[in-house]
């Protein structure tokens, strides 16, 4: 039986579990056995999203994460009807035919034909009309590819557009934005442009919550972590200790503390984290019960002192 709360991804009609697990570097990390009994025990806890993005850049090695997940999903004998993907759209590959070959390949590489939600990534080109990523991802949905899109870490100001666009059009917009959020990177998912998107139905998935686990306390991750808006890993660095502390005082872990944060924000309908161990993905699992035993506001007062990003990092987003 499920667990885990689901909320709905904006007015699509995708319901999502709290909790989401991702693919960056993590079943590349792992017996595959290990790997196949992990995904079980997030199924079986309620865990129904699962982001397979196509990673890999040219000239950088390939990257199989996506491939391996699906072979996981087919060792575990889990129906497909029983679990949601998110895929990534990367606009560095938007071209003549759109999204559709990038589509098309991570369904290849992922073994899924439908694609209930995709997330364009960062961005970074200003030669693509923001009405030509409307049309295109419409045409997606109505051929039954998607069922629902979103953008990573895009701005407050580009997130409206793109719904005015897709209301004049009477095509379905936006419905998430996939953002940078944790106890030291809280500027743009608690900003004021940001919380007017979430007063008009804008819904949000928490990502890169432990920053590459400095957050649950390992100051010099072995992974690759993500880009660094406003400069602040060191500070994050130095503040790790704290947080560790904080979560000792509660009788938790730092893992657990962070990714109990992240589930206070209201808009915040699922969030996405790595696991690379079994321990970890209960660890994890468990921040939903912390939220209840401790209580939202007073998570958010014990960890303030943490914020690592007031005043450096623009609440509009990039």
């Amino acid at each position: 039986m499920s667990t885990l709360p689901r909320r709905r991804v904006g007015t699509s009609d995708l319901d999502v579990s709290l909790l989401s697990l991702g693919s960056w570097h993590t079943y590349d990390r792992m017996d595959f056995a290990d790997a196949v009994a992990m995904i079980r025990k997030a199924v079986s806890a309620g865990v129904n999203l699962f982001d397979v993005a196509v990673y890999g850049m040219p000239g950088m090695p390939p990257v199989f994460t996506d491939v391996i997940w699906s072979a996981i999903m087919r060792a575990a004998g889990i129906p497909r009807d029983e679990y949601l993907v998110s895929a990534k759209l990367w606009l560095e590959g938007f071209g003549d035919r759109g999204f559709r070959p990038q589509l098309e390949n991570a369904f290849l590489r992922g073994g899924f034909d439908v694609a209930d939600l995709v997330v364009l990534g960062d961005l970074r080109r200003d030669d693509i009309a923001l009405e030509d990523l409307v049309d295109d991802l419409a045409d997606l949905t109505r051929a039954g590819l998607i069922r629902a899109w979103g953008v990573n870490n895009w701005s407050a100001t580009n997130i409206r557009r793109l719904r005015e666009i897709a209301a004049e059009r009477g095509v379905p917009g936006p419905q998430i934005a996939q953002l940078k959020y944790s106890i030291g990177r809280r500027s743009i998912p608690d900003g004021e442009p940001f919380a007017a998107l979430f007063a008009d139905g804008f819904t949000m998935q928490a990502s890169d919550v432990l920053e590459g686990g400095i957050l649950a306390g390992n100051t010099d991750p072995a992974r690759e972590v993500g880009r660094d808006p406003g400069g602040i890993r060191e500070t994050l660095k130095q503040h790790a200790p704290g947080v560790v502390e904080v979560a000792r005082q509660l009788g938790t872990s730092a893992a657990r503390l962070a990714v109990a944060f992240t589930l206070t924000h209201p808009a915040n309908v699922t969030t996405l984290f790595g696991a690379s161990k079994l321990s970890q993905l209960e660890d994890n699992l468990a921040a939903v019960d912390l939220v209840q035993q401790v209580g939202a506001e007073e998570i958010r007062t014990l960890v303030e002192p943490f914020w690592a990003d007031r005043g450096v990092v623009d609440p509009e987003g990039p």
